[in-house]
């Protein structure tokens, strides 16, 4: 496929994702997966070494392969349009995002961020002004928007197929910090469970936002309070391990995000049910490509990932790529952020205004919200589940 007025391969500038990286690797995979991007330069680990030595990993030379993001940036804003990167993928520990992202928004790139998007809210806030008074792309990676029956289910549920939408529950339970894996230097548990990397939560910062936001991003309810109760049942760890809020939307729906990462035997299972006056929908993520619609009196529907399915909607259709029966999951969910993503690169390189607030894929205002999220819900338990303020100035159509 061409990039319109690009008609070339978008420029992928990655920070992070060095030898052993988790997330670094799937960014690269899903931005690549539809054949509109490749990797061309990076900043690959806070080691210069280490970056050098991770760039074979991605076929990317020598020469563009830097010791830091900021001669990254440096370097490539020297080389000409056509060849020099057209966005760069923040997939570092949630503490350097805001450095690296603002800087790349300053110096004229688009940017795909991983979750959550910033250290604080106040570091969210400063980002989104930068953004806003900025013409780049912002994209936040909550990749669980990008699976095809999510996009479905927004579509039908902001079209009125639900009702008025009362009650929202989703889930994210997990149970690989069972046991204090931190203090055996486990990479990915260390950074995790550290507050100076981290942020002021921990199973809450790292995946009730999913939750959250995938509640958000399917019903466009916006949350008036939250209260919620986070708990760390792991002795010694300084970060919640569990936790269960509550949120007031506003016209009277409410809303449950519960977050586990102790619970035996559970790895990355994401649910969400959401009921409606005139039915309900369940979908879990360990089964991405079915989908529950229930209507009291008739019998269950189940909603298959199906393109070519007379049910299927125009955003559950456009977020395929296989036949039905062909299972589709985490990493062409994330590829079609990055789609989304592109379309609106490619349209502003054609001339065109884009879209900041209410896009597709999840943007700098989501991130901002994921951040308010975070820190009104370690406030509200830190008040044993205070009734606190939780309004966001912003709609989604």
């Amino acid at each position: 496929m061409t990039n319109g007025p690009l008609n070339r391969k978008l420029k992928m500038g990655l920070v992070g994702g060095g030898i052993g990286s988790f997330i670094g690797k799937v960014h690269s995979i899903a931005a690549c997966l539809d054949n509109r991007a490749e990797v061309a330069a990076g900043a690959f680990s806070s080691n210069p070494q280490r970056s050098k030595d991770s760039a074979a990993e991605y076929a990317v030379p020598d020469s563009r392969a830097y010791g830091s993001y900021q001669e990254m940036l440096e370097k490539e804003k020297e080389l000409p349009e056509g060849e020099r990167i057209d966005f760069v993928s923040v997939t570092t520990p949630n503490h350097t995002h805001y450095e690296i992202a603002r800087a790349a928004v300053e110096a004229g790139f688009n940017v795909v961020c991983d979750k959550p998007m910033t250290f604080d809210l106040k570091q969210a806030e400063e980002l989104a002004k930068v953004v806003d008074e900025s013409d780049v792309v912002f994209a936040l990676t909550h990749n669980y928007t990008g699976y095809p029956l999510v996009r479905q289910a927004r579509e039908m549920i902001l079209g009125g197929e639900l009702g008025e939408i009362q009650a929202v529950r989703a889930n994210y339970i997990q149970g690989w910090l069972r046991t204090k894996l931190e203090d055996d230097d486990q990479k990915q548990a260390a950074w995790r469970t550290d507050p100076s990397k981290s942020g002021v939560a921990g199973c809450f910062g790292d995946i009730a936002t999913h939750a959250y936001n995938l509640g958000r991003y399917m019903t466009g309810l916006l949350p008036e309070k939250i209260s919620c109760h986070l708990k760390t049942f792991v002795p010694g760890r300084k970060l919640d391990d569990y936790g269960t809020a509550i949120i007031k939307y506003q016209g009277g729906a409410l809303g449950t995000v519960t977050a586990s990462q102790i619970s035996h035997g559970r790895e990355n299972d994401v649910s969400i049910e959401i009921d409606g006056t005139k039915g309900a929908i369940q979908w879990r993520q360990e089964e991405p490509n079915a989908m529950i619609v229930r209507c009291n009196g008739e019998p269950h529907k189940i909603y298959t990932r199906d393109p070519n399915a007379p049910f299927m909607n125009g955003a559950g259709a456009s977020a395929c790529r296989l036949p039905a029966g062909h299972p589709e999951a985490f990493f062409e969910a994330f590829a079609n952020i990055y789609t989304s993503a592109f379309d609106a690169i490619v349209a502003k390189a054609g001339g065109e205004s884009i879209e900041k607030v209410n896009t597709v894929y999840p943007n700098v205002h989501d991130g901002v919200e994921g951040m308010l999220f975070i820190e009104q819900s370690v406030a509200s338990s830190q008040e044993d589940g205070a009734w606190l303020d939780f309004s966001c100035d912003r709609a989604r159509k």
